[in-house]
């Protein structure tokens, strides 16, 4: 039982859905702010490498910045952009860990940023992403809190979580 009396089960719902992006969990009064974006930036080694990385991805570089290239952009559909800053702006760090959700403390073993990517299908993806030769760190799974999802390693230790939520088993 949460403090407002709901249960866990309802808590998980308000996250976890059939469509691609999470109900939000109402949580922030709209009267403090209103976000009208989020990008994040990563902190990456070399920022060539990343955009090619992201291309095998799908993803598509938007723009870069400096001569070299040591801040840009990469993104996916309309909406979705990351921003790459090399050598500063947040951490990174490839762990020792060859797994993510699948032994104690391996989650932790990365030290850059963890994010959710919505899919349509995440066992597609998960198929392209093995065919392209990219790290896949834990298989297409369905999640106690109603999400399918897999884990993608980026050589400098960010892992994405790519999801996709759905109806809960009755």
């Amino acid at each position: 039982m949460l403090t407002d009396g709901s249960s866990l089960n309802e808590f998980y719902s308000d996250f976890a859905t059939v469509g691609q992006i999470p109900r939000s969990a109402g949580c922030y009064p709209s009267s403090i702010m209103e976000a009208k974006g989020l990008t994040p930036i990563l902190n990456v080694s070399d920022i060539a490498g990343t955009v090619a990385w992201f291309e095998k991805w799908g993803w598509k570089k938007l723009w870069d910045w400096g001569t070299p290239p040591t801040f840009g952009a990469v993104g996916s559909g309309k909406e979705a952009c990351i921003f790459l800053c090399q050598g500063a702006q947040g951490g990174r760090g490839r762990g020792g860990n060859t797994t993510t959700f699948q032994e104690d403390g391996d989650e932790a073993g990365d030290k850059g940023v963890w994010m959710s990517v919505w899919v349509d299908d995440v066992d597609e993806m998960h198929k392209h992403c093995v065919a392209a030769g990219l790290e896949v760190t834990f298989p297409p799974t369905d999640m106690p809190w109603n999400v399918r999802e897999m884990h993608l390693r980026h050589p400098d230790g960010h892992v994405f979580r790519v999801g996709r939520g759905f109806e809960p088993k009755k």
